[in-house]
């Protein structure tokens, strides 16, 4: 997919004569664990890329048939392309270096934890999405497989070689103080 282009048919599991999607539950439900996915993914601007992940929602709804199932692995495949395409683009267009913003502590519970995102950052980018998607996104191996378009044994060898690597990173760290 370029960056600007088209996304995939909203769903393979279609039902005929089922109604449009609620966007509004779906945007509830889905927005906290796609911005985490996008954040973990080390997306430059995650808030900014989640918009653009519901407008490609909007703009498709009324083509979309499936169940629940179906739109939350849609939502998360339009996830993952646009945080390709965020990489792509940082590498195009590096960001600019602006002087670091004051010290002031930041008591936002949705922040992930930055020792975390550091240890993500050393996994090689096939693990770190199937991380992501898995325990993040709590998406099942099979929608993942779907979103990563990786066969389910595929994501499960990925799941493993990326919690093992998580581990060793994570356990190498010095302890907290």
């Amino acid at each position: 997919m370029t960056e600007r282009g088209e996304d995939p048919p909203p769903s393979r599991a279609a039902r005929p004569g089922q109604s449009p999607p609620d966007l509004e539950r779906a945007y509830r439900e889905l927005a906290p664990r796609v911005l985490g996915y996008l954040r973990g993914a080390g997306v430059p601007d995650p808030e900014n890329t989640l918009g653009e992940v519901f407008v490609s929602v909007v703009r498709g709804a009324d083509d979309f048939t499936g169940d629940e199932a179906a739109l939350r692995r849609w939502v998360f495949f339009i996830a993952h392309n646009r945080m390709v395409d965020a990489h792509r683009r940082r590498v195009r267009r590096p960001l600019v270096p602006m002087p670091d913003p004051p010290d002031q502590p930041v008591d936002d519970p949705t922040l992930p934890d930055p020792e975390l995102l550091a240890a993500l950052e050393t996994l090689p980018d096939d693990q770190r999405a199937v991380v992501l998607l898995r325990f993040v996104s709590d998406l099942p191996l099979a929608d993942v497989a779907n979103v990563l378009n990786r066969s389910t044994e595929a994501v499960k060898k990925l799941q493993l070689r990326g919690l093992a690597n998580l581990r060793q990173v994570l356990d190498d760290a010095p302890p907290e103080v």
